[in-house]
C-alpha cells in the first residue's frame, strides 16, 4: 500500500493523494437511498488530462479499480468507491476553458458545477440549457448520465448539446472526439457512446457544450386537476397543440404538499379546489415577445381546462421561480419524509396516464406509499417508495419499473443505471442489448477497472 501511495503521489503531488482518515465521508458516496457508503483504499485529485492519464497507465497495469468522482450528487451509486479501488475525484478540473459566442459553445473541464456555467453564459447573454434540478452537479457528471431535467420537453437531454469530449481510455490513451460543429458523419460516434457511459468506459476530461440563446420573457401557468389521470391523459394533447412548452411538469398532491410546507409559498390557489385537486400540472412558456408569450400562456391554460383542468393560475414572476425552484428540490423532500427508494422510469409520452396507473395498482398490491412527480412532456416518471420493509420495497420498485419497461419505456430516463438500479436493468433489458454493450465495455476496458460493479457486475 505505501508503495501504491508513493507512486500516486509522484504522479499528482502528495498533498492530492488521500488515504485513511484523511478521506472524507463526502468521498465514500453518492446520493443513492439504498446503495451503502464504502471507504476506499485511496483519494486521488489529478489537475489536468495529462494526470489523469497517468493515474490510469499506473492503476490499468496493476488492475486497481477507479471510480471517477464529481460532485456526488448522482441518485443510482455510480460514485460509490471499491473497497480495494481508487476515487479518482476530478474536483480540481473546474475551469470554464472558453465561452465561444460566435459559435454559443462552452468548453469546460470536468468539474465545472451547473450554476459556474449558466452564469457565465447568462453573462454573453446565453443559457446551458440542461437543468437537471440540482445546480451543484457537474458538467462531467451529466455527461456521464446523459442528464434531463425540466426544460428536457424543450430543448432535450445532455446528449442533444455535447459536442465533443476529451476522455482518458482505461490504458491511458487519451481520445478527442467530435468538436465545435454540430454534425458529423465520419465512422462511429464516439461522443455519443461515451455520453451515459457512467465512467465506465473513459475518463471524460473536458466538455464542448452547445449553448442557445436566452430568452429574456417566460410566463407559469400552474393547473389544478381532480384526478392524475387527468393531468397524464392531457400531456400530449398540450405538446401537440405546437405552443412548445419550455417545461410541462406533473407534480401529485401529495408532493405538492411537501414542496409547499417546506418552501412556506402560498401559490394563491382557492382552498376549495386545493382539497379536490389530487394533481398538478406546471406549465412554462418563453420567448422574446412578451405579448406572445402571455398569449400562448393563454391557449396552453385554455386547453388545460378543455382537457379537464378546475382552473389555471398565472403565477407571478416570484412565485413562479419559487415554486420551479421548490420542484426542484422534490428529491430533497422524498429523502427528509423517509422515502426508501427513488425511481425515475421513461415511457412514450402517451403512456404516461397508463404507467401512472399501473404504479398506483402496484402500490397498492403490495400497501405501499408511492407518491412524486414528472418531467410530463418527455414521459420522464420520477416516483418516492415508501415501506419499512426492504424486501417489499425492492418488490414495489421491481414492478414499477417492469411496468415502465413493458409499456415500451426504459429502466433510467436520466438517473442512470449505476450500482442501485443494475440488477433491475439485468432482469429487465434484452439479453442481447446486454451483451452488446458488455462487448463494448470489454473493448473499452479489457481489465474492468473503471467503474467496476456499475451498470454490469
Amino acid at each position: 500500500m505505501d508503495s501504491v501511495v508513493t507512486e500516486l503521489g509522484r504522479l499528482v503531488g502528495e498533498k492530492h493523494v488521500l488515504v485513511g482518515d484523511a478521506i472524507g465521508p463526502e468521498y465514500t458516496h453518492d446520493e443513492s437511498l439504498t446503495v451503502a457508503a464504502v471507504s476506499p483504499r485511496a483519494v486521488v485529485r489529478p489537475a489536468s488530462t495529462d494526470e489523469v492519464s497517468k493515474v490510469l497507465v499506473f492503476a490499468n497495469a496493476r488492475r486497481i479499480p477507479i471510480i471517477a468522482r464529481g460532485a456526488g450528487t448522482g441518485l443510482s451509486g455510480g460514485a460509490t468507491p471499491v473497497a480495494d479501488g481508487i476515487v479518482l475525484s476530478l474536483e480540481r478540473m473546474h475551469r470554464i476553458l472558453e465561452i465561444d459566442e460566435e459559435n454559443q459553445i462552452a468548453v469546460c473541464e470536468p468539474f465545472v458545477r451547473l450554476s459556474e456555467l449558466y452564469a457565465a453564459a447568462e453573462d454573453k447573454g446565453l443559457m446551458y440549457a440542461i437543468m437537471p434540478g440540482e445546480s451543484s452537479a457537474t458538467v462531467g457528471g451529466n455527461v456521464g448520465t446523459n442528464a434531463g431535467g425540466m426544460q428536457a420537453v424543450k430543448y432535450g437531454v445532455t446528449r442533444h448539446h455535447v459536442l465533443g469530449l476529451h476522455a482518458v481510455l482505461a490504458d491511458g490513451r487519451v481520445i478527442r472526439t467530435g468538436g465545435k460543429f454540430v454534425k458529423v458523419s465520419s465512422g462511429y460516434d464516439l461522443t455519443q457512446l461515451l455520453v451515459g457511459s457512467e465512467g465506465t468506459l473513459a475518463v471524460i476530461t473536458q466538455v464542448i457544450v452547445k449553448l442557445v440563446p436566452r430568452l429574456p420573457n417566460r410566463t407559469t401557468v400552474l393547473a389544478p386537476f381532480i384526478t392524475l389521470e387527468e393531468v397524464t391523459s392531457a400531456i400530449p394533447k398540450l405538446v401537440a397543440t405546437g405552443l412548445g412548452p419550455l417545461m410541462l411538469e406533473y407534480i401529485d398532491m401529495m408532493t405538492m404538499a411537501t414542496i409547499l410546507q417546506r418552501s412556506k409559498m402560498d401559490l394563491g390557489i382557492d382552498p376549495k379546489l386545493r382539497e379536490k385537486a389530487l394533481a398538478y400540472l406546471l406549465m412554462v412558456v418563453e420567448g422574446r415577445d412578451a405579448e406572445r408569450v402571455e398569449a400562448d400562456a393563454a391557449q396552453l391554460g385554455e386547453k388545460a381546462i378543455e382537457l379537464g383542468a378546475m382552473d389555471v393560475y398565472m403565477l407571478p414572476a416570484t412565485a413562479a421561480r419559487q415554486l420551479i425552484e421548490a420542484r426542484e428540490q422534490s428529491f430533497w423532500a422524498a429523502k427528509s419524509a423517509g422515502a426508501g427508494d427513488v425511481v425515475d422510469v421513461v415511457v412514450p409520452r402517451a403512456s404516461i396516464a397508463k404507467f401512472v396507473a399501473a404504479a398506483t395498482q402496484v402500490a397498492a398490491n403490495h400497501q405501499a406509499l408511492v407518491v412524486g412527480c414528472g418531467h410530463a412532456g418527455d414521459g420522464n416518471v420520477h416516483l418516492a417508495v415508501f415501506h419499512g420493509d426492504t424486501a417489499v420495497r425492492d418488490d414495489v420498485t421491481k414492478g414499477l419499473l417492469r411496468a415502465g419497461v413493458e409499456l415500451g419505456g426504459a429502466v433510467s430516463g436520466e438517473h442512470g443505471i449505476g450500482v442501485a438500479k443494475k440488477a433491475y436493468f439485468a432482469a429487465l433489458e434484452d439479453p442481447v442489448k446486454l451483451e452488446l454493450q458488455r462487448s463494448i465495455k470489454r473493448a473499452f476496458d479489457p481489465n474492468n477497472i473503471l467503474n467496476p460493479g456499475n451498470i454490469f457486475d
